[in-house]
Protein backbone atom coordinates (compact mmCIF):
# COMPACT_ATOMS: atom_id res chain seq x y z
CA UNK A 1 0.00 0.00 0.00
CA UNK A 2 0.98 3.56 -1.08
CA UNK A 3 0.28 6.45 0.15
CA UNK A 4 -1.08 9.16 -1.61
CA UNK A 5 1.54 11.98 -2.72
CA UNK A 6 -0.84 14.56 -0.42
CA UNK A 7 -0.48 12.62 2.50
CA UNK A 8 3.33 12.46 2.33
CA UNK A 9 3.09 16.21 1.42
CA UNK A 10 1.22 17.12 4.64
CA UNK A 11 3.35 14.39 6.35
CA UNK A 12 6.56 16.25 5.44
CA UNK A 13 5.01 19.40 7.08
CA UNK A 14 3.85 18.29 10.11
CA UNK A 15 6.94 16.38 11.07
CA UNK A 16 9.04 18.90 12.17
CA UNK A 17 6.17 20.61 14.38
CA UNK A 18 5.14 17.18 15.79
CA UNK A 19 9.15 16.97 16.25
CA UNK A 20 9.74 20.16 18.29
CA UNK A 21 6.04 19.71 20.26
CA UNK A 22 7.15 16.25 21.58
CA UNK A 23 10.68 17.86 22.32
CA UNK A 24 8.80 20.34 24.43
CA UNK A 25 6.87 18.15 26.13
CA UNK A 26 9.57 15.54 27.18
CA UNK A 27 11.89 19.18 28.60
CA UNK A 28 8.65 20.30 30.17
CA UNK A 29 7.80 17.00 32.01
CA UNK A 30 11.26 15.40 33.03
CA UNK A 31 11.92 18.44 34.53
CA UNK A 32 14.82 19.46 31.90
CA UNK A 33 13.03 23.10 30.84
CA UNK A 34 13.24 24.20 34.45
CA UNK A 35 16.86 23.35 34.85
CA UNK A 36 17.72 24.81 31.50
CA UNK A 37 15.61 28.46 32.67
CA UNK A 38 17.62 28.11 35.65
CA UNK A 39 21.25 27.94 34.36
CA UNK A 40 20.40 31.20 31.68
CA UNK A 41 18.95 33.02 34.33
CA UNK A 42 21.66 32.49 36.75
CA UNK A 43 24.07 33.46 33.67
CA UNK A 44 21.71 36.55 33.27
CA UNK A 45 22.05 37.52 36.81
CA UNK A 46 25.68 37.31 37.06
CA UNK A 47 26.10 40.45 34.61
CA UNK A 48 24.26 42.86 36.84
CA UNK A 49 22.14 43.29 34.89
CA UNK A 50 18.95 41.76 36.83
CA UNK A 51 20.16 43.29 40.61
CA UNK A 52 17.43 44.19 42.16
CA UNK A 53 16.40 47.97 42.17
CA UNK A 54 15.45 49.99 45.09
CA UNK A 55 14.03 52.65 43.14
CA UNK A 56 11.21 50.60 42.29
CA UNK A 57 8.03 52.46 43.15
CA UNK A 58 6.69 51.89 46.63
CA UNK A 59 3.33 50.40 46.69
CA UNK A 60 2.67 51.70 49.80
CA UNK A 61 -0.55 49.38 50.59
CA UNK A 62 -0.83 47.93 54.43
CA UNK A 63 0.18 44.36 54.49
CA UNK A 64 -2.77 42.14 55.84
CA UNK A 65 -1.16 40.16 58.36
CA UNK A 66 -4.23 37.53 58.80
CA UNK A 67 -3.24 34.76 57.33
CA UNK A 68 -1.21 31.50 58.07
CA UNK A 69 1.99 29.79 57.08
CA UNK A 70 2.83 26.01 58.08
CA UNK A 71 7.15 25.69 58.05
CA UNK A 72 8.98 23.00 56.37
CA UNK A 73 8.55 20.78 60.02
CA UNK A 74 4.75 21.16 59.54
CA UNK A 75 4.09 23.66 62.68
CA UNK A 76 1.84 26.66 61.94
CA UNK A 77 2.61 30.22 61.73
CA UNK A 78 0.63 33.05 62.70
CA UNK A 79 2.36 35.53 59.96
CA UNK A 80 0.86 38.68 62.49
CA UNK A 81 4.08 37.57 65.17
CA UNK A 82 6.15 39.24 62.39
CA UNK A 83 4.33 42.71 62.97
CA UNK A 84 6.82 45.33 64.02
CA UNK A 85 9.39 43.84 61.75
CA UNK A 86 10.67 44.15 58.05
CA UNK A 87 9.76 41.00 56.44
CA UNK A 88 11.13 40.00 53.24
CA UNK A 89 8.39 37.47 51.26
CA UNK A 90 9.09 35.69 48.23
CA UNK A 91 6.53 33.65 46.17
CA UNK A 92 8.39 30.66 44.53
CA UNK A 93 8.12 26.91 43.53
CA UNK A 94 9.96 24.40 42.85
CA UNK A 95 9.38 23.65 38.97
CA UNK A 96 10.14 27.44 38.26
CA UNK A 97 13.33 28.23 36.47
CA UNK A 98 13.81 31.91 37.38
CA UNK A 99 12.43 31.40 41.09
CA UNK A 100 15.55 28.80 41.60
CA UNK A 101 17.98 31.43 39.95
CA UNK A 102 17.57 34.08 42.18
CA UNK A 103 17.66 31.72 45.14
CA UNK A 104 21.36 31.61 45.59
CA UNK A 105 21.28 35.97 45.64
CA UNK A 106 18.57 35.45 48.57
CA UNK A 107 20.84 32.81 50.71
CA UNK A 108 23.57 35.37 50.76
CA UNK A 109 21.05 38.40 51.31
CA UNK A 110 20.19 36.12 53.96
CA UNK A 111 23.38 35.40 55.37
CA UNK A 112 23.81 39.05 55.64
CA UNK A 113 20.71 40.47 57.49
CA UNK A 114 19.99 41.31 61.16
CA UNK A 115 17.66 38.39 61.78
CA UNK A 116 16.05 39.75 64.62
CA UNK A 117 14.94 43.19 62.64
CA UNK A 118 14.09 41.19 59.47
CA UNK A 119 12.09 38.32 58.72
CA UNK A 120 12.26 36.04 55.67
CA UNK A 121 8.95 34.36 54.21
CA UNK A 122 10.04 32.31 51.09
CA UNK A 123 6.68 30.96 50.59
CA UNK A 124 6.35 27.57 48.30
CA UNK A 125 3.41 27.47 46.19
CA UNK A 126 4.49 24.09 44.84
CA UNK A 127 1.32 22.24 44.67
CA UNK A 128 1.49 18.15 44.44
CA UNK A 129 3.53 17.08 47.65
CA UNK A 130 4.80 20.05 48.25
CA UNK A 131 6.20 19.41 51.95
CA UNK A 132 8.76 16.16 50.42
CA UNK A 133 9.46 18.13 46.89
CA UNK A 134 10.61 21.57 49.03
CA UNK A 135 12.74 19.73 51.69
CA UNK A 136 14.68 17.83 49.50
CA UNK A 137 14.86 20.97 47.54
CA UNK A 138 16.03 23.18 50.30
CA UNK A 139 18.17 20.46 51.45
CA UNK A 140 20.32 19.59 48.28
CA UNK A 141 20.83 23.18 47.42
CA UNK A 142 21.76 23.60 51.46
CA UNK A 143 19.95 27.10 51.84
CA UNK A 144 19.18 28.06 55.63
CA UNK A 145 16.12 30.61 55.05
CA UNK A 146 13.02 29.97 56.48
CA UNK A 147 10.84 27.91 54.11
CA UNK A 148 7.15 28.31 54.47
CA UNK A 149 3.83 27.06 52.87
CA UNK A 150 0.21 28.80 52.81
CA UNK A 151 -2.38 27.18 55.26
CA UNK A 152 -5.04 29.44 54.83
CA UNK A 153 -6.35 31.81 52.24
CA UNK A 154 -3.11 34.39 51.28
CA UNK A 155 -4.33 37.92 51.59
CA UNK A 156 -5.46 39.79 47.57
CA UNK A 157 -1.53 41.15 47.57
CA UNK A 158 0.42 37.47 47.81
CA UNK A 159 -2.49 36.36 45.26
CA UNK A 160 -0.02 36.71 42.19
CA UNK A 161 -0.53 36.00 38.27
CA UNK A 162 3.54 35.23 38.42
CA UNK A 163 6.41 33.74 39.93
CA UNK A 164 8.90 35.09 41.58
CA UNK A 165 7.57 38.35 43.03
CA UNK A 166 9.08 39.48 46.01
CA UNK A 167 7.54 41.98 48.58
CA UNK A 168 9.38 44.03 51.63
CA UNK A 169 6.53 45.04 54.26
CA UNK A 170 8.50 47.90 56.75
CA UNK A 171 8.18 47.33 60.31
CA UNK A 172 4.82 50.14 60.10
CA UNK A 173 3.56 47.11 57.99
CA UNK A 174 3.46 49.56 54.70
CA UNK A 175 4.36 47.44 51.58
CA UNK A 176 7.18 49.46 50.51
CA UNK A 177 8.84 47.27 47.45
CA UNK A 178 7.21 44.89 45.00
CA UNK A 179 9.54 43.11 42.28
CA UNK A 180 7.77 41.04 39.63
CA UNK A 181 10.37 38.08 38.01
CA UNK A 182 14.29 37.18 38.65
CA UNK A 183 16.37 39.59 40.65
CA UNK A 184 19.82 39.42 41.89
CA UNK A 185 19.31 40.49 46.08
CA UNK A 186 22.96 40.06 46.68
CA UNK A 187 24.02 43.63 46.16
CA UNK A 188 24.92 46.69 48.95
CA UNK A 189 22.32 48.75 47.81
CA UNK A 190 19.80 45.93 48.16
CA UNK A 191 21.15 44.98 51.53
CA UNK A 192 21.38 48.68 52.80
CA UNK A 193 17.89 49.49 51.60
CA UNK A 194 16.45 46.20 53.96
CA UNK A 195 18.07 47.27 56.58
CA UNK A 196 17.02 50.87 56.60
CA UNK A 197 13.38 49.98 56.96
Amino acid sequence: MQLKPEILKLFKKVKPWAFMIALFLVLRYTGILAGISDITSRAILQTGAMDASTETPSVDKSFDYGFTLTDIKSERIDVSQFKGKTIFINLWATWCGPCRAEMPSIQSLYSKVDQDKVKFIMLSLDQKDPLSKVSSYIENKSFTFPVYFPASTLPNLLQVRSIPTTFVINPEGKVVYKEMGTANYDTDKFLKFLMEQ
